[in-house]
């Protein structure tokens, strides 16, 4: 076996098991998307409907894709697009910053490079790993739709655009490992540009121009400055065009190639972005575990909360629009209500933005644990331990840190919420809805807080892959169940979807007492297992 083959082999037993967990997801989003619409949108005129609402709203278009008419796939495509190549996205930074520079972190790389593999040849087996990745996504996202029946050149020009943006983002990936002094630096600056680069084509549909009927929507020149823009300019199912898939793989190309250049001219370890130099001495208010703790982990929690704070203002400053929109359209109305359970419109809206702060409160949790899990394996932990700090206190700090994020959290969106109600017209009577949704929301980031501390406790190799899975699972379920017309049972399935909400003026419990009884019984159990599990740097 050659050298090459010998790490490409690595890569592929190494992943194998989370690979399959993201293509196998993304491809039952993309099922579920073309049920869904068989389900609630059947008929040309309720699809023309919603394209005609989400086109005298930016807003809606600024989290949605391009509208190309009112066909079925055009219509699947314009709500289902943008999120597929997210999740391609995701996988293919996450995967280029585990094989580059977490390695490097580990010690793995330099172990590698001093075999006759060189540095080089690491790299190129990871790009080979990631766009074999990308390939088999896309393949399968065709032939999903393919087996629905839908035409063939747009079935596989969908699943084209995904795996592409999905390289897109290889490169992205490739090039912040080598710009980041660490993994946790690397995937942050990765995530950044995937955001920044999703809302930049979202805005350049929103502010783009609507054709007479009202079914599609020319985007302007911010779009084609982001790669979700060029893979929703294909206007798969509409006009087919392939050419933007081009401008996609081009621009991998360069990345990857950025990348390799930048690997060459500096050394194992080294990165361009020079770490910044912390004080000579620590602060008092450092000197216990959980200060640690939550200076380690601020920075992050900072990030999620201004993200729950947007989603909160727009939650209930989008309430007016709303209730224009349903008023004058029944169809519109008729979704809406799906989702909030027979609520009115203003509720709907409140309770389906406020899945957006449990999910984000879900990652700041599962963040936190990983924060530990990378302690641990850089040795770290080890120093802490070594003072009068108890395995059990050690872990605690990291729960009590994680589940004040979640309240930081939830509370941030529950505050620009209400300053939302303020601004709109003055009328708060939907505080309590909001205050609901975002305890509700609370709880359930807590489950994933204490699901991902059992799992460092028993199996800490899985920690971060296993953790982020459960977040991206339960998001598909309980984001985009109700939205496609998956069975209520499935939905049910994620803590997002089974949290507290009002409905009708009164609020509906749910799940509350079965979240609360696995969030206390998560956190016990993890604690209680770490009195007994030693250190394990390596797995």
């Amino acid at each position: 076996m050659s050298r090459f083959a010998a790490l490409l082999r690595q890569r592929l037993r190494r992943d194998w098991v989370q690979l399959v967990l993201w293509i196998g997801s993304t491809a039952l989003l993309a099922y579920a998307s073309y049920a869904g619409v068989q389900d609630t949108y059947g008929t040309e005129q309720q699809r023309r409907s919603i394209l005609a609402a989400a086109l005298a709203n930016p807003v809606i278009l600024l989290f949605r894709g391009l509208p190309s008419g009112a066909g079925d796939g055009a219509f699947i495509a314009f709500l289902i697009v943008p999120f597929l190549c997210i999740m391609a996205a995701l996988m293919s930074s996450f995967l280029a910053v585990r094989h580059t520079r977490a390695d490097e972190e580990t010690g793995r790389a330099e172990a590698v490079s001093a075999t006759a593999a060189g540095r080089a040849l690491p790299t190129l087996a990871t790009v080979v790993h990631g766009v074999l990745a990308n390939a088999a996504l896309g393949i399968l996202i065709a032939l999903v739709f393919l087996s629905v029946g839908l035409p063939a050149d747009g079935s596989v020009l969908v699943g084209l655009s995904a795996a592409a943006v999905g390289i897109v983002f290889l490169g992205v990936g490739l090039v912040a490992s080598q710009l980041m002094r660490t993994s946790r630096g690397a995937n942050s600056a990765a995530t950044t540009v995937l955001i920044a680069t999703f809302l930049l084509g979202g805005l350049g549909n929103a502010l783009g121009t609507p054709s007479d009927d009202l079914t599609r929507m020319e985007s302007t020149w911010l779009t084609w400055l982001s790669p979700f823009g060029w893979a929703e300019n294909t206007r798969a199912y509409d006009e087919n065009l392939w050419w933007p898939t081009a401008l996609l793989l081009g621009t991998a190309v360069v990345l990857i190639a950025v990348a390799i250049a930048l690997q060459s001219v500096r050394d194992v370890g080294a990165a361009f972005v020079p770490e910044r130099r912390g004080r000579r001495d620590a602060r008092p208010a450092l000197s216990s575990n959980t200060a640690l703790v939550w200076r380690l982990t601020y920075p992050a929690i900072i990030g999620w909360a201004i993200g729950a704070a947007l989603t909160g203002l727009l939650a209930t400053s989008l309430g007016s629009v709303v209730d224009q929109l349903g008023s004058e359209n029944e169809a519109i109305a008729a979704v809406l209500k799906q989702l909030s359970g027979g609520g009115s419109l203003d509720e709907a809206v409140i309770t389906t933005f406020f899945i957006m702060v449990g999910i984000f409160a879900a990652c700041c949790a599962v963040q936190t644990v990983v924060r530990a899990r990378q302690e641990e394996t850089h040795g770290t932990a080890e120093a802490v331990l070594a003072t009068p700090v108890s395995r059990v206190r050690w872990l605690g700090g990291f729960l009590l840190v994680g589940l004040l994020a979640v309240i930081v959290i939830a509370a941030t969106a529950v505050v620009f919420a209400w300053l939302g109600l303020v601004g709109a017209d003055g009328n708060t009577d939907l505080l309590t809805d909001v205050i609901v949704a975002g305890a509700g929301q609370a709880l359930a980031g807590a489950v994933f807080l204490v699901v991902t501390a059992v799992v460092f406790v028993l199996v800490p190799r899985l920690t971060i892959g296993l953790g982020w899975t459960l977040v991206v699972l339960a998001t598909v379920l309980g984001l985009f169940g109700p939205l496609l017309g998956a069975p209520e049972w499935t939905t049910n399935l994620s803590p997002f979807a089974v949290t507290p909400f009002v409905s009708g003026g009164e609020v509906d419990p749910r799940g509350a007492v079965w979240l609360g009884l696995a969030a206390l019984g998560g956190a016990a159990a993890s604690l209680a297992l770490m009195r007994r599990r030693e250190l394990a740097p390596g797995g």
